[in-house]
């Protein structure tokens, strides 16, 4: 379960699902916005073939990406008003293969600072109903104030 902050801005669901609306990789790839409370975000993305490595497994760029965008999209719930979110540095570990159905990313904000946002991410992929872990990041997220 997510832990429980308060958001800054009364809108901050709005205004986080209309950046997320704005992300052309998101698109691309086929990324879904599956839930999302302040300081928690949750991002799934269906099997593809044409995301995956030579074994058939969706490739360590997609569970990085999917875990990148969850982890800053859980940040970005706890920003001001106007803020935009960069990540400035993550590591990822990644534990099993990514093979099944769906691929899963939960994230949630460990430490919300003023400027720099740390989040988990849980990754793990659903298979045939079961789900397994499959990575684990940390990221340090960066809140972008308009000049």
């Amino acid at each position: 379960m997510p832990a429980i902050f308060e958001p800054r801005t009364p809108d901050w669901k709005a205004r986080c699902l209309a950046s997320f609306e704005q992300q052309p990789i998101c698109r691309t790839l086929g990324i879904e916005m599956a839930a999302m409370e302040p300081g928690f975000c949750e991002m799934r993305l269906p099997f593809r073939a044409d995301l995956t490595q030579q074994h058939g497994f969706f490739h360590a760029g997609m569970v990085s990406t999917l875990a990148d965008n969850a982890g800053g999209y859980a940040a970005l719930t706890l920003m001001p008003a106007g803020a935009e979110v960069l990540a400035v540095e993550f590591k990822i570990n990644l534990m099993s293969p990514a093979k099944g159905d769906v691929m899963i990313a939960r994230a949630r904000v460990v430490k919300p600072g003023r400027t720099l946002v740390i989040t988990q991410v849980e990754v793990s992929m659903l298979d045939g109903g079961v789900e397994k872990d499959c990575a684990l990041m940390q990221q340090t997220t960066f809140c972008v104030m308009p000049k």
